[in-house]
């Protein structure tokens, strides 16, 4: 038996088999749940529906999170799929146009800042909204943050902003959906190469800089993901709302000077590759 037999997941944000999304769509599907997808776009539509049919997964659907009309309608479609009844939803959804992720944050523009915002931030909001009306014996809702949001991180910029938005709201749907016994968290993983982050200038330096400055002296995959996802999706994570619970190798309790420092030494200190 699976810890999630019998459990209902609406995961979005499905992009291809390097998104997070998939890695925890990996782990609560082998541990027993029944899943629904949703993905952005059409263009990803061919990316998708083999992931999907991999798993035997017969719920994909497009939606567009900035028409409430089109997530009114994947949620109807969900309702009758899943007999009425949503355990679990997975918001991995954000993007930030690249002209506002290069050069500097004061350089962001108003429409910009708007589009980071509504799609990775105010989408949470509406999702969750939906979702509390399917949770109807509780639940978990789960989304994905980055250290950017704490931290500066070069070219991160406006989506910075936007995860420490997305971090604060999840505290705020924490304490508002506590009394229908709906736990909401946020994932922050250490970076990890996927679709969107391909689109950070610099992400290559970031990846490797990470793989040396962290404590364990690795990145993480999207199965670190999915398996943490699976935990708090579990009883083992019943008393766990409002949290950033940070799966990164440890990189984020570094001061960044102390650690750049020596991971450089332990770099230098290594026998050249032959």
């Amino acid at each position: 038996m699976g810890v999630l037999d019998g459990k209902n997941v609406l995961i979005f944000g499905v992009a291809n088999k390097n998104s997070i999304a998939w890695g925890i769509t990996q782990a609560l599907h082998d541990a027993g749940a029944k899943i629904g997808l949703s993905y952005a776009g059409g263009v990803l539509k061919k990316r998708v529906m083999p992931l999907a049919e991999s798993l035997n997964i017969d719920f994909v659907e497009e939606c567009d999170v900035l028409d409430d009309a089109a997530i009114d309608r994947v949620f109807e479609k969900a309702k009758a799929y899943f007999g009425g009844r949503l355990d679990v939803m997975v918001h991995a959804v954000a993007f930030a146009t690249r002209e506002d992720l290069e050069g500097k944050f004061s350089n962001t523009s108003r429409a910009g800042f708007g589009t980071a915002m509504n799609v990775s931030v105010y989408s949470l909001v509406a999702l969750a909204q939906r979702a509390r009306a399917l949770m109807t014996e509780g639940g978990t809702i789960l989304t994905l943050t980055y250290y950017g949001s704490e931290k500066v991180m070069p070219h991160y910029n406006v989506m910075g902003v936007a995860k420490a938005a997305l971090e604060a709201s999840t505290r705020y749907l924490a304490y508002d959906l506590g009394a229908h016994n709906i736990r909401v968290n946020a994932i922050s993983p250490g970076p990890i190469k996927t679709l969107s982050a391909a689109g950070i200038p610099g992400f290559r330096d970031m990846l490797r800089f990470s793989e040396m400055a962290s404590p364990l002296g690795a990145n993480v995959t999207i199965e670190d993901v999915g398996a943490m996802a699976l935990w708090l999706c579990s009883d083992a994570g019943k008393m766990i709302t409002g949290q950033t619970l940070y799966i990164d190798g440890g990189y984020s309790i570094m001061g960044l000077p102390l650690g750049a420092l020596e991971a450089l030494e332990k770099k230098q200190d290594e026998p050249p590759k032959e």
